[in-house]
């Protein structure tokens, strides 16, 4: 390859259009999905280069509008691991009044996880339902994570607005979503392995910047 055939989009918002431009003229119409639909599951194609999410992502029908509503009402939007955090900037949150916390880290849940022999993914879960009410999980990495909210909402726990869930991996990632997937909860998944923190948080992404217009 040679320089010349680089292409120069030097701007950060102009690569991402250029991106989605390039996606849209890959993926013929008519399309696997259409308006906010698309735009989501674009968005996961964009941040991942794999065209194989189309056929994989899984849309709970009230999802989209649970979604948006929750953002548009300032939530509070809990997620499993730093990554997915950190994937979900202040600059789409901040106007929109919603707030971002993980709490894998607080002393807390570390405690409960090693008293109650379970991962702090898990641990996380109860203490964020028991404080923070969220509106809005994002579980990119922790089928535990998962399973135990789940199972907390099945148990009477109130459910969340929206439920972003896409663990990765080998061992229960894929059960964890299709629990999900089968329990009825609003949410946006992915059949199978593949995931991960980046791929949950970018869907938060896609819909603030529907609500955001």
């Amino acid at each position: 390859m040679s320089r010349d055939s680089i292409r120069n989009i030097p701007l950060p918002a102009d690569i991402e259009a250029e991106s989605f431009r390039i996606i849209d003229s890959e993926v013929p119409q008519p399309r696997p999905f259409e308006g906010p639909h698309w735009e989501i599951a674009r968005r996961m194609v964009h941040t991942t280069a794999d065209f194989e999410l189309l056929d994989l992502v899984h849309f709970h029908p009230d999802a989209i509008d649970r979604g948006k509503a929750a953002l548009a009402s300032g939530c509070t939007i809990v997620t499993d691991t730093e990554m997915a955090r950190m994937g979900i900037p202040k600059r789409r949150m901040e106007p929109l009044g919603c707030t971002v916390r993980c709490l894998m880290n607080d002393p807390r849940v570390a405690e409960a996880a090693k008293q109650r022999g379970t991962t702090r993914a898990f641990a996380a879960v109860d203490v964020a339902l028991a404080e923070m009410k969220p509106a809005v999980w994002v579980v990119g990495n922790a089928p535990t994570a998962l399973i135990r909210l789940v199972d907390r909402i099945r148990e009477g726990a109130e459910a969340p607005a929206l439920v972003v869930g896409m663990p990765v991996g080998f061992v229960n990632a894929a059960e964890s979503k299709d629990y999900l997937m089968d329990s009825g909860i609003p949410c946006i998944s992915v059949r199978g392995r593949k995931g991960g923190s980046a791929l949950a948080a970018c869907v938060v992404n896609a819909l603030a910047e529907i609500v955001l217009r």
